[in-house]
């Protein structure tokens, strides 16, 4: 008897087949899980948050938490909540940006209500000047002393 004819034979039938476990969590539940895991590596003393960010297909497109920022050593700047300095305070941070020409966006508006709520100030910057040149032209490179 060959393969062909082993597997002809073969059927699956109710009493024989085993069925999916039904006690699986659920996508938000799975998510939800996902984004409480990845808080745990927060070093904040005050908060721990974390996030998980799921595109309609419910593929996990991004995870994250509050720490600093890449670049930024945990162990340089300030943990504090309620400091008498504002330079030993965690809150000290803004953020500054140009235009508000995309500010009726949902996810501008969302990132707006999310600084609210997490106490960071942010505000446009206005130029005062329309345009500013840097002109190369009028240098005397032979003349000029070296940087040191």
């Amino acid at each position: 008897m060959d393969l062909v004819e082993k597997t002809n034979n073969i059927s699956i039938n109710e009493t024989t087949a085993q069925l999916k476990r039904m006690d699986y969590i659920d996508w938000k539940e799975y998510f939800m899980a996902t984004a409480f895991l990845a808080a745990k590596r927060s070093k904040d003393p005050c908060y721990q948050v974390g996030a998980c960010v799921v595109n309609k297909e419910n593929k996990i497109v991004g995870i994250g938490y509050n720490g600093m920022p890449t670049g930024c050593s945990d162990d340089e700047f300030p943990w504090g909540k309620n400091t008498p300095s504002p330079l030993d305070s965690k809150f000290l941070y803004e953020v500054v940006y140009l235009s508000d020409k995309n500010a009726h966006k949902p996810t501008y508006i969302a990132s707006k209500i999310m600084f609210d709520a997490a106490g960071v100030m942010y505000w446009q910057f206005k130029p005062k000047n329309e345009k500013i040149v840097i002109n190369f032209t009028g240098i005397d490179w032979e003349n000029m002393s070296p940087s040191k």
